[in-house]
């Protein structure tokens, strides 16, 4: 076996053991036919639905979880759902009043506090209240115990990505997958490019031959921002933590898993699972505060000596590009784009022969087409899971972390059978024991 020991300077350790068997992954077709299916139907018939009503619960009430709330109240509207938001959960006072005020702003919802639950084990509460799906988009270090108790209690969910930060947490959620398939409850990530037209278009013509076998390409999630503060004085280290979580390793993942992951999906999807082996490497130069990169490149290599180039860059002022580059043995597939796939090619390598991808519509959004198919296969009793892939995905990116981390080839095989998990980690917020990890970037190579 390779050495994926990682550094023992810097703030993560990366140990790895043999000690856990692999997981099955779901087949490209199963997870390709269902959301193609799902979005080949109109918003308009979709409306079709029945008139029980729903009822969610939002735990995570910061931008994308107060986001994610307007799209899923949005998509009921758009289905003719009688659905209602019924309950919020924060660990911030001050969170839970603004999305509240937002909400009753931007979606005419109203909810009172008395509606809201407070703390680190307010998702308890959730879980045992009369609600029908639960809405998961705390930071990704809490979504493998969240969605787990979600599951348990026999919610259905939607869960932001990714859905790991770690590989205990990332095949966590694969275990939890297979629960919520033998209960037969939906879970539906925010991967939103599995249900916006553009990508579902592409998929279909590059599962059809337009061309040919994949022989290596590139992907990108390269833009500006990234940077956090300096801890106030008087906050506690779990305070802090959360409300600057997108500047932590251990609570997003550094962001070629919070945000490339996006890139990455698209990756596995089209190569139909996730790669064999990867070398990775990175650094920061502009961040002053937390313990992220400020980019990272990896090469990913797929069965059959395929090699896709990863490419994840948080610096301003630079070149940016979010989109996918598939190269085929008869040509290729370029897209770009984040809600929407904005600029799409499929065909001969010369760019003078596309492949005809049909129209599509570009409203409702992605993001709401996402909670579209979750309360469709509710109401319909046909439900869809995508904790497998989002697993899988989410894991990938975790894997060119440790890689870039530790400077080292590291495998697949050694990401389904680590025990590593991140510290700070939930049990940690829960029973108050949190403390700041170090700031400062990771060496690879020393120790």
């Amino acid at each position: 076996m390779v050495n994926t020991r990682r550094a023992t300077r810097g703030p993560l350790h990366f140990l790895m053991n043999t000690t856990t068997s692999s997981v099955t992954r779901r087949s490209f077709v199963k997870s390709t036919s269902t959301a193609a299916a799902l979005a080949a139907v109109s918003p308009g018939v979709f409306g079709a639905a029945s008139k029980r009503p729903l009822k969610s619960a939002l735990i995570g009430t910061g931008g994308r979880g107060t986001g994610a709330a307007n799209d899923h109240l949005q998509a009921a509207k758009e289905l003719g759902v009688d659905l209602r938001l019924v309950m919020l959960g924060d660990v911030f006072e001050d969170r839970l009043e603004r999305s509240i005020a937002t909400l009753k702003s931007n979606a005419g919802v109203e909810i009172s506090r008395g509606q809201c639950v407070l703390g680190f084990d307010g998702y308890k509460k959730v879980m045992d209240a009369d609600v029908d799906i639960v809405l998961l988009t705390t930071p990704p270090n809490f979504r493998p115990v969240h969605l787990a108790a979600a599951v348990a209690a026999g919610k259905h969910v939607f869960v932001e990505k990714p859905v790991g930060v770690d590989p205990v947490g990332c095949r966590s959620v694969m275990a939890t997958g297979k629960v919520a398939a033998e209960k037969k409850l939906s879970i539906v990530a925010g991967t939103q490019r599995r249900h916006e037209p553009g990508y579902l278009a592409v998929a279909k013509a590059v599962k059809e031959g337009a061309i040919g076998k994949i022989m290596g390409g590139t992907i990108h999630f390269c833009l500006g921002g990234g940077s956090i503060g300096k801890k106030p004085e008087g906050m506690s280290d779990a305070d802090w933590l959360i409300r600057s979580w997108g500047g932590w390793a251990e609570m997003c993942g550094d962001h070629i898993v919070e945000q490339h992951v996006h890139s990455i999906d698209v990756m596995n999807w089209f190569l139909g699972g996730p790669p064999i082996n990867c070398v990775s490497f990175g650094h920061r130069a502009r961040r002053k505060n937390g313990n992220c990169y400020d980019f990272f490149s990896t090469d990913y290599e797929f069965p059959g000596g395929v090699h896709i180039h990863s490419m994840a860059r948080q610096v301003t002022e630079t070149w940016s590009r979010i989109g996918q580059f598939f190269r085929g043995d008869k040509g290729i597939a370029d897209v770009t784009g984040l809600v929407y796939a904005d600029r799409v090619y499929v065909g001969g390598a010369d760019r003078k022969s596309p492949v005809d991808l049909g129209k599509w519509e570009r409203t409702p959004t992605s993001y709401v087409r996402e909670h579209m198919a979750l309360i469709r296969s509710i109401l319909d009793g046909n439900p869809i899971n995508e904790a497998h892939t989002i697993a899988e995905s989410s894991l990938t990116a975790v894997m060119g972390r440790i890689s870039a981390y530790n400077g080292q080839m590291v495998t697949w095989e050694e990401m389904m059978t680590s025990s590593f998990r991140c510290s700070p980690n939930p049990d940690d917020f829960e029973s108050g024991t949190v403390k700041l990890p170090a700031e400062e970037p990771t060496i690879p190579g020393k120790g």
